[in-house]
């Protein structure tokens, strides 16, 4: 299983790694030069906060770089409960695009990533409710677990311990944690579960890193008394690439895509604050590390392993890395004669990666395929290449997880390429490629991983590696390269997969969520892909005894790996309401095969395959709708659309540049998905077009926008003004402020019952100030609160209707919420009456 590496850094210092999924990066000279530099520093520091996007690039980059110190940021969660402004995936789909958009910046800003088993549920007001449902006691061990192992001698915490509810729960919860395990992680007696792997730690010390916003403006905090604190001026400028800390810290924090954060760099002086808050005082309080041997001299018998990488360093030649090699190996070789103890393993594979570097010798294992089943033979081919004077000999390649050694006593002359090709019988007992952390069911609270040693391991495990033992001087080096594929494509050029290993057939039930107003039957469709060559067998849909499922079983077969079809059953409801899941199940061999392969590929991160059991939520409700034609404007990305198909609404995606009359006129409603009004700019200058369009008697439903950031002030025909109010208990007790409403009563009446069942929250950034011309419809809020009334408004335009809502129908769609299908389908049915009636609608 692959062990937790040293990341190292894709712009310079860190050099190369030992896994891509993009091109393998080649460093030059500059770059190895501060490699070799960080090889002779022996401090550490851990960042920690609560979600992707929470740590501060700058001091991560300003640590890993400028200090040389070795760098990690634990993020608590994935960041699964947040918005998504890249595409429609929500909760564990899009903690997998966070978890990579992390793993990238840090290859950018030079740190580490790791993580802890906290499911991120969604906001939350206070740590109190946040530490009940992630479980305290497992996540605190999961921050135990990560000092222990990461062994920092210094803790930042992003967040503050001492105010809670001030920021987000998880947020305070984070430094909570964090404070309390640094009495902890040096005592045996606490987790013991985990000394057979890792040894107590002590924490030399901890801070708290603050900025202006924590104390409201950058005005207070230019004010505030900052004597005490550990200043650190981070604006450094890097003139081996040409970049301000600032820079590269900027690229890093950009590759958070999913939530919009891309970063403008900057340049010239600026200032970090440290506020130590536990552990030793410093003599000289802005020397982070006063005190602390930074040196070799740390690990017994280290000191002549410093004294000859500072040679190293001093004798360096620029235009000749590969003079530094003979001296490099006898590091390598004096590393490896140490005891085993932390800094031997992280420093060895350290200078493996800089003898690489500076030879110039490049090794690969590529698959011939992407995908593999259990149980296959796999064609790799193999390269490795010298490319400088140094004599290397490969004296044998070892393929896992098979662990076989194939001898082949190669010299490897300067630049002489060398190709090989092996087999590689793959076990059939293999691990199927996903994330590890979705392998077993999850509470809201925590993901499960009964494996102690993967606990906080941030990317996919992959098994499927070649060993290349080389001979450098005499000294027989291992490099380890997780098998990849890769291709060439017409306008990209050459392209990086890592090496999938796939179930013989998934299959897919293609609608999330099958809604059934009545008892008329719908055929459903289920897409059986093959894993393999030459698969047959039966595809089958389970659902419970109350419906009906014509034909049993469909036999299948498919010719070739990769090839998809679709098939059909007539799936009959029961006559009453009922809520059920249904799998689709193939049968190939008498083995059952119930997965559902999601391939999730944006081209900031690697490509990703989450295996999810292939299920689909049946509701057999009661819904009556009216209206027939929808237009729906998409934000930043959402399943909605195909929840209103689900309810018998014929949807066209809209593009902005159709947004016209002429267009408009063959709908009955206009809808706009999430956030819309935050990233679609064109909206700005649509407005009145949509705004008569309500006018002529038709609908228009906007939902939730955030209230920074909007492309236009007047989103809607009356003032309306958003706010971050929010619901975030989905369990809130709803009042009625407009019982008589028509969108409380037509064409279904709506009661509390409706809001049973909704998840991770009500709703989102309310508006807090409207004009009389709304009514709110609704109200609610989050215990010990004031009342929230802004999640439904509906206001009367012209001849049609303004409705504006914060509710998560964007959450509760996709989930099969019962509740949310009725109520949205009053609010696309309003109607108004012939005359207005005179009397106030507002109770």
């Amino acid at each position: 299983m692959r062990k937790i590496q040293v990341q190292f850094l894709l712009l310079f210092f860190i050099g190369f790694q030992t896994s891509f999924a993009q091109q393998p990066q080649k460093p030059n000279s500059v770059e190895i030069y501060n490699q070799i530099k960080k090889l002779n520093f022996l401090g550490s520091v851990l960042y920690v906060a609560a979600h992707p996007d929470d740590e501060n690039t700058r001091m991560i980059s300003y640590l890993a770089n400028e200090m040389n110190a070795r760098t990690g940021y634990l993020s608590l969660t994935r960041g699964d409960g947040g918005q998504n402004l890249i595409g429609p995936q929500l909760r564990e789909l899009l903690g997998v695009i966070r978890t990579q958009e992390l793993i990238e910046a840090r290859k950018i800003d030079g740190g580490e990533q790791f993580f802890s088993r906290a499911n991120d549920f969604g906001f939350s007001k206070n740590p109190s409710e946040t530490l009940e449902i992630w479980d305290k006691d497992k996540v605190l061990a999961d921050v135990v677990w990560t000092i222990r192992k990461f062994q920092p001698d210094i803790i930042i915490n992003r967040f503050d311990h001492r105010s809670p509810g001030t920021t987000h729960g998880h947020h305070t919860s984070s430094a909570m944690l964090s404070v309390e395990s640094f009495k902890l992680t040096n005592d045996p007696k606490i987790y013991t579960e985990q000394l057979k792997y890792v040894t107590p730690w002590q924490v030399k010390r901890q801070f708290f890193n603050p900025s202006w916003w924590f104390y409201g403006s950058q005005e207070k905090f230019d004010a505030a008394n900052k004597s005490k604190f550990t200043k650190l001026e981070t604006g450094v400028y890097y003139t081996g690439i040409g970049k301000s800390n600032q820079e590269i810290a900027a690229l890093s924090r950009s590759h958070h895509q999913s939530q919009g954060f891309g970063s403008t760099g900057v340049r010239g002086e600026e200032t970090e604050y440290l506020e130590l808050i536990n552990g030793e005082k410093p003599v000289n309080k802005d020397d982070l590390f006063d005190g602390i041997d930074t040196s070799w001299n740390r690990v017994k018998n280290g000191k002549p392993i410093g004294d000859l990488i500072s040679s190293i360093i001093s004798k360096y030649n620029f235009n000749n890395p590969f003079a530094s090699i003979p001296d490099l190996v006898k590091v390598y070789g004096m590393i490896e004669a140490l005891e085993d103890s932390h800094w031997k393993t992280t420093k060895a594979e350290a200078v493996k990666n800089i003898i690489a570097s500076c030879s110039g010798l490049y090794l690969e294992a590529v698959a011939s395929e992407q995908e593999a089943t259990p149980g296959s033979t796999i064609k790799l081919s193999l390269e490795a290449i010298n490319r400088c004077a140094v004599d290397m000999q490969l004296i044998s390649v070892t393929t896992l997880p098979d662990n076989k050694t194939t001898t082949q006593n190669v010299a490897l002359r300067n630049n002489n390429d060398q190709k090989i090709n092996l087999s590689l019988q793959l076990p059939n007992n293999i691990e199927y490629t996903q994330p590890y952390w979705l392998k077993e069911k999850a509470s809201v609270g925590m993901y499960t991983v009964s494996n102690q040693e993967n606990i906080g391991i941030p990317d996919i495990i992959r098994e499927v590696k070649v060993i290349f033992n080389v001979k450098i001087n005499g000294v027989q080096i291992p490099f380890e390269r997780t098998v990849v594929y890769k291709y060439n494509d017409g306008v990209k050029g050459e392209m990086y997969n890592f090496l999938d290993i796939v179930p013989e057939v998934t299959t897919s039930i293609l609608e999330k969520v099958l809604v059934f107003r009545d008892q008329k039957s719908k055929m459903i469709p289920v897409k059986v892909r093959a894993g393999k060559d030459n698969v047959q067998g039966n595809l089958q849909l389970e659902l419970p005894k109350s419906w009906n499922i014509s034909p049993k079983q469909i036999p299948f077969t498919l010719d070739r790996k990769g090839t998809e079809q679709i098939f059909y059953f007539e799936v009959t409801p029961p006559l009453n309401p009922e809520e059920v899941i249904a799998k689709s199940v193939a049968v190939v061999d008498n083995k059952r095969f119930d997965r559902d392969q999601t391939i999730i590929d944006f081209s900031h991160i690697t490509k990703q395959m989450v295996l999810k059991p292939a299920e689909s939520k049946c509701i057999r409700i009661d819904l009556k709708t009216s209206g027939d034609a929808i237009a729906y404007i998409m934000g930043a990305g959402d399943e909605v659309p195909e929840s209103l198909m689900q309810m018998g609404y014929k949807v066209s995606i809209l593009k902005p540049e159709e947004i016209t009359p002429e267009k408009l006129d063959a709908f009955s409603t206009v809808i706009t998905g999430i956030r819309a009004y935050n990233t679609v700019n064109a909206l700005a200058n649509k407005q009145n077009i949509l705004f008569n369009f309500v006018k002529s008697g038709k609908n228009m439903i906007v939902q939730y926008n955030t209230y920074g950031k909007l492309v236009t002030d007047k989103i809607a025909p009356y003032p309306l003004k958003l706010s971050n109010d929010r619901v975030t208990e989905e369990n809130a007790k709803i009042t009625f402020l407009a019982p008589n409403h028509p969108v409380l009563n037509t064409p279904n009446k709506i009661t509390s019952k409706d809001f049973e069942g909704w998840t991770q929250e009500q709703g989102l950034y309310y508006p807090d100030e409207y004009d009389a011309a709304f009514t709110p419809i609704i109200s609610s809020h989050d215990k010990g609160e004031s009342p929230k009334n802004g999640a439904l408004l509906v206001a009367p335009y012209g001849k049609g209707y303004y409705i504006y809502t914060g509710l998560s129908f964007f959450r509760e769609l996709p989930e099969g919420v019962s509740g949310a299908y009725r109520l949205l389908s009053n609010i696309i049915s309003l109607k108004q009456p012939l005359e207005a009636p005179k009397q106030d609608l507002k109770q």
